[in-house]
């Protein structure tokens, strides 16, 4: 924490009660303004999303309704959505994050720019629109789905930097191979959010579009996308360190843990005005990485997410995380980037079937399967049922995709 991030969330705690129900309901039987240092800081309570949840529908809010010009809420999808009023400058500080996450990836405002997030209560397309806007680039407002149309739009438009979820990227990709068009495709980068993907996929987006990935990180309740983004280096995510501050807890004691050590991300916003949070919880896993960047950003970095404190599923006594899986399956050929885990419980006993996609056939496939049960037994510590499918067989999805279905409950 540097001297000026410490003054910025004392200035925020010094009205935070005055302001927010949310956190004079919270801090009652604390005095925020006696925070003076780090570690005060770090013994404030932490944040959750189930008390987001509660606070439904404007719970969160912290201005008169005059200063509000704008929600987005959460899907709400595992519970009540989560609602975050925005204010104008909440609105404004939003786009400059964003145009410097364009920056940092080398768009200009020459490029034209291909947005497939969804817009509405989501945060992400109006997110990509507004930094764009401020850039000055060309914005193609698209939205998901419709790839037939994407892909027209695409060509006669000239697209030159593609903005999506990983699996959507992919989905493109794959039709632009099948359709035999890439010659017609003028992308050259593309901004990639919203899930978190592997090596093998990384690299079929990559190779089969001919662009330049970079990974840009957000959360709803965290302004949305563009709070943070990789470089050319690709060397992790430089945060926004004036706008946000990133601490990495360990998920199960919520003890501080020094740079370097996987666990997880703790945002605290310095400047937002509709819904200030302290000190809350995102579920991510990954580690604040100590050191400075080979491209010489000064703005800290944290490291591509590995996964999320509620994907894990206890299967047979072993806990599995959707980046095992990930890392097991891209260091044996063959298997594609695409996978799908099925979780039951059959006859008083758990089965997890693994489906994953490949090109081969017969023989070769069944040989194959036995290795991916081989590696999974040795690697992850229990036997699973191996099933191999063609590619394109596995859904495709323009919003996040679901890897783990557990059918257990």
């Amino acid at each position: 924490m540097s001297a000026e991030q410490l003054d910025a969330i004392k200035l925020k705690l010094s009205t935070i009660k005055e302001k927010s129900p949310f956190y004079r309901e919270k801090y009652k039987d604390i005095d925020p303004t006696k925070i003076q240092t780090k570690e005060d800081f770090e013994k404030l309570p932490l944040t959750d999303k189930c008390e987001l949840r509660d606070a439904y529908p404007l719970g969160l809010q912290s201005v008169p309704d005059e200063e509000v010009v704008r929600i987005h809420s959460s899907s709400g999808t595992t519970g009540k959505p989560v609602i975050i009023p925005y204010t104008n400058k909440d609105v404004e500080d939003w786009a400059i994050m964003f145009e410097r996450c364009y920056k940092m990836a080398g768009v200009t405002n020459l490029d034209r720019i291909h947005i497939t997030p969804g817009y509405g209560l989501w945060t992400a397309g109006i997110g990509f629109q507004a930094g764009a806007e401020r850039l000055g680039a060309m914005c193609i407002p698209m939205g998901p789905g419709n790839t037939e149309k994407q892909l027209t739009m695409m060509q006669d438009l000239g697209s030159t930097v593609l903005t999506a979820t990983s699996s959507y990227a992919l989905l493109l990709a794959e039709e632009i191979e099948k359709r035999g068009i890439k010659d017609k495709i003028k992308l050259k980068k593309a901004l990639i959010g919203s899930e978190r993907w592997g090596d093998k996929m990384r690299n079929r987006i990559a190779n089969e579009l001919g662009v330049e990935l970079y990974d840009i990180y957000g959360l709803t309740e965290i302004y949305g996308p563009g709070i943070g983004i990789s470089c050319k280096c690709a060397t992790g995510i430089h945060c926004w360190s004036d706008y946000v501050y990133m601490e990495i807890i360990d998920p199960k004691t919520g003890k501080n843990l020094p740079d370097g050590e996987y666990g997880e991300l703790v945002i605290t916003t310095f400047r937002k005005e509709g819904a200030p949070l302290i000190r809350y919880r995102t579920h991510d896993l990954t580690r604040i990485i100590p050191g400075d960047c080979p491209c010489g950003s000064k703005f800290p970095r944290i490291d591509i997410l590995i996964g999320r404190t509620d994907d894990m599923v206890k299967v047979k006594g072993v806990n599995i995380f959707p980046g095992q899986i990930e890392d097991l399956l891209k260091d044996i050929p063959d298997v594609s980037s695409e996978y799908q885990v099925m979780i039951d419980h059959m006859e008083g006993k758990d089965s997890l079937t693994l489906f994953f996609e490949t090109k081969l056939t017969g023989k070769e496939r069944t040989a194959l399967e036995k290795t991916v049960r081989d590696e999974f037994k040795s690697r992850i510590g229990i036997t699973i049922i191996p099933k191999a499918v063609a590619i394109q067989e596995l859904p495709r999805s323009e919003k996040k995709s679901h890897r783990i279905f557990d059918n257990r409950y």
